[in-house]
């Protein structure tokens, strides 16, 4: 099944409450599907009010995350922000959940970073706890992680039985748990040093995404067909120098720039050349929902113009 492009913004910040809301009604002018946020604690707004700001300022956009990190908040607490945010904007929520992995957050605030495998094991706890107290009548679980004892969680959102899962990740395990647990898989940069290195490049080929469609794959089992894809572009140009810019991108990864122009992570061109790659990106690994940042929700939006709903 060919699913028609859709297109998100990721962004995180604005210096008042007008200009924030400018922002989203512009992305939303143009075309774009969905305003999507990190959570850290770095210069960043918080999430889940930012959203609900955002759901207030458009009629349309799908607000989410990218991720809300599971070990920031207790999963009885991000259920009720979440159903909140989900009643509140009319059922417009996109659910973004990660076990978190930037090792700064963790250290600054003071909390500990357990190895990712108790991460991503309280995240699994937590999906199912979120689940729970989204569906009618008391909710019981004990866990290695999480206990919650009889508790009706309210509100209940809009969207049943519960808002799309996103969950994104770079590493084998993590995208087998998506595929089994997720609604929407974002195939992202294996983050597992805590950072952003300089090695990461060698991530970010198309040979090693393939690779990941197939853990995905091999935990989705069946229900496969039934996930929407989907890739955060890190490096989106648009420009008449294709060859140039990817010579001068590719280099600071470590790749060729015929490595860098492949890559999903990156999308260097003209309008018609980006949306060429896209629809030839979709053909081969089937991924129809791109996100950008913000700093190129203008130049890029020639794309979302040709694409968006095809």
């Amino acid at each position: 099944m060919t699913r028609p492009f859709r297109f998100g913004v990721q962004t995180k910040m604005a210096s008042s409450g007008s200009e924030w809301r400018e922002l989203i009604r512009r992305i939303e002018g143009l075309g774009y599907d969905t305003v999507t946020m990190p959570d850290h604690f770095d210069d960043q707004l918080s999430p889940s009010v930012a959203l609900m700001s955002a759901a207030e300022a458009s009629e349309r956009l799908k607000v989410g995350t990218l991720v809300w990190c599971n070990d920031y908040r207790h999963p009885v607490m991000l259920a009720k922000e979440t159903a909140t945010l989900d009643l509140l904007s009319d059922g417009r929520l996109e659910l973004g959940i990660g076990a978190g992995w930037m090792k700064t957050d963790y250290e600054q605030a003071g909390l500990p970073y357990d190895r990712a495998g108790i991460r991503i094991e309280r995240m699994v706890e937590a999906i199912e706890i979120l689940k729970g107290l989204f569906a009618d009548g008391p909710f019981s679980f004990e866990g290695d992680h999480y206990t919650i004892d009889g508790l009706d969680g309210t509100p209940k959102p809009v969207q049943r039985p519960h808002p799309p899962f996103l969950i994104g990740g770079g590493g084998p395990r993590f995208l087998r748990l998506a595929g089994r647990h997720a609604d929407i898989v974002g195939i992202n940069l294996n983050m597992a040093a805590g950072a952003i290195t300089p090695e990461i490049g060698s991530d970010a080929t198309a040979e090693r995404y393939e690779e990941k469609l197939g853990w995905i794959r091999d935990g989705a089992g069946d229900r496969f067909d039934d996930l929407e894809l989907q890739v955060r572009v890190f490096m989106a140009i648009v420009t008449d120098d294709r060859q140039g810019t990817a010579e001068a991108m590719a280099g600071g990864l470590g790749l060729t720039p015929e490595q860098g122009l492949a890559s999903p992570y990156a999308l260097v061109g003209t309008t018609a050349q980006i949306a060429e790659d896209l629809r030839e990106r979709r053909e081969r690994h089937g991924c129809n929902y791109v996100v950008i940042g913000q700093e190129i929700v203008d130049e890029f939006a020639p794309v979302v113009a040709e694409l968006a709903g095809t």
